[in-house]
């Protein structure tokens, strides 16, 4: 496993574009995307290594792409990426080749890709290098979108915003599954308790739900919003249960699945009634936000948020190394805060 040399407290403020440079990828001799981009609408992509890169490209670099995308266009791709994650790293080749097809220029480094760009995606599927590949684009300043997981570790994701406010560049992170279908049917103010699903396949770099099952917390977090103080973890070969109380009295609870049919959604309890989330409604209204906070600067998922997301998930993780006991959100900030 690759070790980072980033912490919260002492991160190597001298990290240089160019140390972030390969050479395992040439640059291409394909064409770049057209000439017609507008200044201010070119995006780029660190990262080929995660299916969320091609799906984007394809939406914003359709032909027809829809006035919600206002004109921007995905021009240059940094292939790189995981270093030892092999399902991601097996993916770089074919996912190269698929978006040079769709007019994105490959470059070799960090460095040449902010020279061709605004604004930038930041895609690489491993956690573990987002601090390192952000410092460069924050200094640039240039607004970055990070998509999940945001960070590794939590004491990571403090130092990510930490970094950001440095720069005063407001940024975000989240996953698609906080636009599943049913969301829109929720009043947040008539909640009363949520349980939801999602996958949560494990990667040993990782803490348990920060890989995959991250998109069933977000789920529930869209729903129930912050304000949750402690969890309680039940954990075996094919299934995690986390509850969760929030500070009001309510309860949420997030079910992660690793056995049959990966699927999406959950019920949310209201003052009205019971609604129902579900299916997953694909990528679009996640990059509907993010072209938003392109062309605005305003984030749609607060720093805040994002934070007790992940600290929600180290709780569930130390609940699961104390053998389920509860373990208090405020517990596991204060220490990643020292770390």
């Amino acid at each position: 496993m690759e070790k980072t040399t980033f912490t919260r407290r002492n991160f190597v403020k001298s990290a240089t574009v160019g140390s972030l440079s390969l050479s395992a990828l040439a640059p291409s001799s394909f064409a770049s995307a057209p000439s017609t981009v507008a200044a201010g609408k070119r995006v780029g992509i660190i990262g080929l290594d995660t299916s969320h890169s091609t799906a984007f490209t394809k939406v914003l670099n359709a032909p027809d792409a829809s006035a919600d995308y206002q004109g921007y266009k995905i021009v240059a791709a940094y292939p790189h990426g995981s270093k030892d994650i092999e399902s991601s790293t097996k993916r770089i080749p074919s996912y190269t080749e698929e978006v040079k097809k769709l007019n994105v220029e490959i470059v070799d480094s960090i460095e040449a890709l902010l020279a061709k760009v605004d604004v930038v995606l930041l895609e690489t599927n491993d956690g573990r290098r987002h601090l390192e590949q952000l410092i460069p684009v924050l200094k640039a300043g240039k607004r970055v979108f990070i998509d999940k997981p945001i960070a590794a570790s939590l004491s990571d994701v403090l130092t990510i915003f930490e970094t950001a406010k440095k720069y005063q560049m407001p940024l975000f992170s989240a996953s698609s599954l906080r636009h599943i279908k049913g969301v829109e049917k929720v009043d947040k103010t008539k909640v009363v308790g949520a349980d939801t699903f999602s996958p949560a396949v494990l990667e040993k770099t990782h803490p348990d739900l920060f890989w995959y099952g991250i998109h069933g917390v977000e789920t529930l977090y869209t729903v129930m919003g912050t304000g949750c103080k402690q969890v309680i973890r039940i954990n075996n070969e094919g299934t995690d249960i986390v509850v969760g109380t929030w500070a009001d009295g309510r309860v949420g609870t997030f079910r992660g699945t690793r056995t049959g049919k990966h699927d999406y959604g959950g019920t949310v309890y209201t003052q009205n009634g019971n609604i129902v989330l579900g299916p997953y409604g694909g990528y679009e209204p996640l990059l509907k936000d993010i072209v938003s906070y392109f062309e605005t600067g305003q984030v749609p998922v607060t720093p805040e948020e994002t934070i007790e997301i992940f600290a929600f998930m180290e709780a569930a993780d130390e609940s699961k190394r104390q053998g389920g006991v509860p373990v208090t959100l405020e517990s596991v900030l204060k220490k990643a805060k020292k770390s």
